[in-house]
């Protein structure tokens, strides 16, 4: 895995020097956060999915689990037809190491989606549930111009009784353009694990038992499954 970008920039601006105008190249900073009007109401989660408890589901988010190569505020890709070789992007970034980036993202797609409170952000009484929910990026490739595929594996937790539920997702979206159409692709990834989750928090706190979704964008999922465990 090598840092490329940043040794063509190095001899760009080395030119640059030599002909007297000389620039130093620009980092660009992405987020995952979605826009406003791209949130999912509760209500459009299931026609058929019944409405969670009367009082407030409170979640408490855990940093996602990525491979070490992942951990890092630099984007890492790969090039069509480069199979074994990986680009370190210097100047292409996220707002954050990548693994919080994600956090905070899947934290606010499910607080918007079905109304929770984050628990960092408010106070609950001793016999109010939490749910916990342990996030793993077991397998991540982002090809510029090509696609981004994932596998996203998640537990929650509910800590007033153990009760827990462990699902993954294995996704592939196709992507255009440059690493702007990356960002997207990922963007729509987590969307649509975090509209499962939601899915699994409501099933969990109102008894049923928990189930992968498959995603409605058309191709967009590989595989899935689902196991509800210490249901009793």
């Amino acid at each position: 895995m090598i840092s490329v970008p940043g040794a063509v920039y190095g001899m760009i601006a080395a030119v640059l020097l030599a002909a007297g105008c000389a620039s130093v190249p620009e980092t660009r900073f992405y987020t995952l956060s979605d826009p406003p009007q791209s949130s999912e109401p509760k209500d459009s989660l299931s026609p058929s999915l019944p409405s969670s408890s009367p009082g407030p589901i409170f979640i408490d988010v855990m940093p996602v689990t990525v491979p070490e190569r992942l951990a890092r505020p630099q984007l890492v890709v790969r090039t069509k037809g480069q199979e074994t070789q990986l680009f370190i992007l210097e100047q292409e970034r996220w707002s954050s190491h990548f693994n919080y980036e994600l956090r905070d993202a899947f934290a606010t797609r499910i607080a918007n989606q079905i109304g929770a409170i984050n628990e960092t952000r408010g106070s609950r009484s001793p016999d109010q549930p939490s749910y916990r929910i342990a996030i793993e990026l077991g397998k991540f490739d982002a090809i510029v111009g090509d696609q981004v595929q994932a596998r996203f594996g998640w537990t929650i937790t509910r800590t007033t009784d153990g009760r827990n539920a462990a699902c993954y997702s294995m996704l592939s979206e196709p992507v255009s353009g440059g690493i702007g159409g990356v960002v997207k692709g990922v963007q729509r990834m987590v969307s649509s694990v975090a509209a499962d989750i939601s899915r699994n928090l409501i099933e969990l706190d109102t008894g049923l038992a928990a189930t992968c979704v498959a995603p409605t964008r058309k191709g967009s999922l590989i595989d899935a499954a689902s196991s509800l465990i210490g249901s009793n």
